[in-house]
């Protein structure tokens, strides 16, 4: 009886062990639900890319970057080459004063990102006296009251944003996003960004290789003698489009992507530094030229008050990232993660 006990026991013992040692790993490692073969770590969610709000896909492609048309400037900083750029997505429209507000509000009630080196929560604002110290003898004041602050500027493209706030705007956004995906329970969305200079030209031709508009043709004006974008067509004449200044985001015909304002209304920032013969030095591939020690960084499109060789596809800009313009707004863009089906294009 005693003996059969003792077996028992050693039994119940060994089978424990047994179990221990199976469930815990030799090691302290996985369970031997793998069967010992390496098949990745099981539990981990599916990825979808989703397109956010306000946003349209652009996909991969390959065109030819630089001067779409004469350089009649004779600047000779934008030479002609092949490019491959992979799918992204990028802002609908310009950033408006209402949506740069919902940032301003944040950051001012405490939002938890850091604020860039240097800069306080007032330098983040619109800089609202571009309206009067961008011009001479101007009557900008009503403009300087009224743009940022009435809701009858709302849907117009926020300005007087300089390149560091633009950046820290996207920071923002991609917080915003994640931290309610991760109260769901949803994987991160990558950042928001501003677009490079390769992506900005790509996606401003709308697939057209070569489009001199983003438009497509090589007239500013339709059949029926409309201004195809809000600029100035001539000598003292900002009128002619319907809009003395800016516009609201989404007033002209959008682009083959779906993308409204890729020439006039605002120029845009873009994340690379400028650099006269950046052409050669960068790669062929989503190529973006970074330089730290070089302050000033690249705008594209032309704006309100530009002539229409500045609303050329190819044609390149620059301004001090620290400058703030009454010309000058933004709009962000976010790298495509993973193969695409086709069907978000």
């Amino acid at each position: 009886m005693n003996k059969m006990r003792v077996f028992s026991l050693s039994t119940l013992a060994l089978l424990s062990l047994g179990v221990l040692t199976q469930s815990c790993g030799l090691f302290g490692g996985g369970g031997g639900s793998d069967r010992g073969e390496l098949i990745g770590v099981q539990g981990r969610e599916g990825w979808e890319m989703t397109r956010p709000y306000g946003m349209t896909a652009v996909p991969a492609g390959t065109f030819h970057m630089g001067q779409a048309d004469q350089d009649v400037a004779a600047t000779q900083i934008n030479f002609n080459k092949q490019v491959t750029i992979s799918a992204f997505f990028m802002d609908e429209t310009e950033i408006t004063n209402n949506e740069y507000r919902q940032f301003t509000v944040a950051i001012t009630e405490g939002s938890e990102v850091d604020l860039p080196a240097g800069y306080s929560v007032a330098d983040l604002l619109p800089d609202t006296t571009v309206w009067v110290k961008d011009f001479t003898h101007h009557m900008g004041d009503p403009m300087m009251v009224y743009y940022w602050s009435h809701p009858a500027f709302d849907d117009y493209p926020v300005v007087g944003v300089d390149w560091n706030a633009a950046r820290f705007f996207c920071k923002w956004r991609t917080q915003h996003l994640n931290e309610w995906r991760a109260s769901v329970g949803l994987f991160e969305m990558p950042a928001f960004r501003l677009p490079n200079e390769a992506e900005w030209e790509y996606a401003s031709r709308g697939g057209r290789d070569m489009a001199k508009y983003p438009w497509g043709n090589p007239y500013i004006r339709n059949t029926k003698g409309c201004l195809l974008a809000n600029f100035k067509p001539g000598r003292g004449n900002y009128f002619d489009d319907g809009f003395a200044y800016t516009s609201p985001v989404g007033t002209y015909f959008a682009n083959e992507y779906g993308l409204f304002d890729m020439a006039g209304n605002a120029a845009e920032w873009c994340e690379d530094a400028y650099n006269p013969a950046s052409m050669p030095v960068v790669w062929d591939l989503n190529p973006t030229y970074y330089d730290d020690r070089v302050n000033y960084k690249i705008v594209r499109g032309g704006s309100w008050k530009d002539i229409a060789y500045y609303l050329e596809t190819g044609t390149r800009a620059f301004e001090h990232r620290d400058s703030t313009r009454s010309s000058i707004g933004f709009r962000c863009s976010m790298t495509y993660i993973g193969r695409s089906s086709g069907y978000e294009f």
